[in-house]
C-alpha cells in the first residue's frame, strides 16, 4: 500500500532521538555571539536523530577525544534529499529555510557545519546553492564553505598536536573492509574515514567503490528492491572477500543494505574510531585489545 517492498529490512526507530540525549547531556547550546562559537556544529541528519543516535554520540566522543569543540543545536530538519527525489522542491526550500535559520548564525560566527552522512554534506555543500529559494542563495553559499564530513575535518588536523592516536583496541585480526559511498566520491573530497582507520595500529584496510545499490529510498520501494541487490552485489562480493569482521562506511543506509545482502552491518568510521579509543573496544566482536 505503501509501495515499500515487504522484504526490505528497514532501519529501527530508537526509543530516545539523539536530540533527546544531546539536551539531556547538556550538549544543546544557544546561537553564539560573533568570535565565540565552537570550532563546529553538528548536523546529526534523520537517520542519526530517529534511528541509531550512537553514530551521533560516537562521533561527538571522537571530536572531543581531538579537542574539536562542538555544539548541538535544537530542531534541525531533514536536508531535503527524499523530497528532492519526488520532485517536491517547495518542500525541499521550506526544510532548507529553517536549516539556514538554525545554522546560518553559527557560520557567521565561524563554526564549521559538520555533516554525519555523506548524503546530507552533499545536499548542504553542492545542492542548497542552486535549489533554494533566490533570498535564501546568499546564506547557503556560505553554509556550503562551512560544510565538513566527520572525517573530513579531523583528516584537517592530523598534522596539529591535538590530532590524537592514543588508540588503546585494535580491530579483530587488524582488518577492516571500508565502502565508499557513492554520495561521499561524488563530492571529490577523499576517503579520509579509510585515512582514519588506517591510523589505528596494525590495522589494514581494504577499500571497495562500488554501488551498494541502495540509492535514498529506491531499495525500499517494490521496484527497487531486487534491482539494488544486483546493482549492490559487486560492493557485497568485494566487502566480503577480505574475510574482515569489521566493516565500515560513512553512509547509514549503505549499512544497512549490506546487513540485508550481504550479512554484515558496517559501522560508522566514528563508530570504529570511538572502540578504538576505548578500553575493549572490540570485545564484543572477539577482539582482546
Amino acid at each position: 500500500m505503501l509501495g515499500i517492498h515487504h522484504d526490505k529490512l528497514l532501519p529501527d526507530f530508537a526509543p530516545d532521538t539523539f536530540e533527546a540525549w544531546a539536551a539531556a547531556n547538556g550538549k544543546i547550546t544557544q546561537a553564539p555571539k560573533p568570535g565565540e562559537a565552537p570550532e563546529a556544529v553538528l548536523f546529526q541528519t534523520c537517520y542519526v536523530q530517529n534511528n541509531e543516535p550512537q553514530i551521533g554520540q560516537d562521533t561527538l566522543e571522537v571530536l572531543e577525544k581531538n579537542q574539536v569543540k562542538t555544539a548541538c543545536v535544537k530542531g534541525l530538519q531533514c536536508c531535503g534529499m527524499p523530497k528532492w527525489e519526488h520532485g517536491d522542491l517547495e518542500g525541499l526550500r521550506a526544510q532548507a529555510k529553517a536549516n539556514l535559520d538554525l545554522l546560518t548564525p553559527w557560520v557567521e560566527a565561524g563554526a564549521k557545519v559538520i555533516a554525519i552522512n555523506p548524503t546530507c554534506s552533499m545536499m548542504l555543500r553542492r545542492e542548497y546553492p542552486t535549489l533554494v529559494a533566490p533570498e535564501d542563495k546568499a546564506r547557503a553559499e556560505k553554509l556550503a564553505a562551512a560544510v565538513r564530513d566527520p572525517s573530513e575535518h579531523l583528516w584537517s588536523i592530523r598534522a596539529e598536536p591535538r590530532f590524537n592516536t592514543d588508540f588503546k583496541s585494535t580491530p579483530p585480526q587488524g582488518a577492516v573492509a571500508y565502502h565508499a559511498p557513492c554520495h561521499l566520491r561524488a563530492q571529490a573530497i577523499g576517503f579520509r574515514g579509510k585515512q582514519l582507520i588506517a591510523k589505528i595500529p596494525g590495522v589494514k584496510v581494504d577499500a571497495v567503490q562500488e554501488c551498494c545499490g541502495h540509492d535514498g529510498t529506491y531499495a525500499m520501494t517494490v521496484e527497487g528492491f531486487e534491482a539494488s541487490q544486483r546493482i549492490g552485489k559487486r560492493a557485497f562480493d568485494g566487502m566480503a572477500a577480505p574475510g574482515a569482521k569489521i566493516w565500515a562506511t560513512d553512509c547509514p543506509l549503505a549499512a544497512v543494505q549490506f546487513q540485508q545482502h550481504a550479512g554484515v552491518k558496517p559501522m560508522h568510521p566514528m563508530s570504529v574510531l570511538a572502540r578504538a579509543y576505548r578500553e575493549d573496544g572490540f570485545k564484543d566482536e572477539g577482539e582482546k585489545s
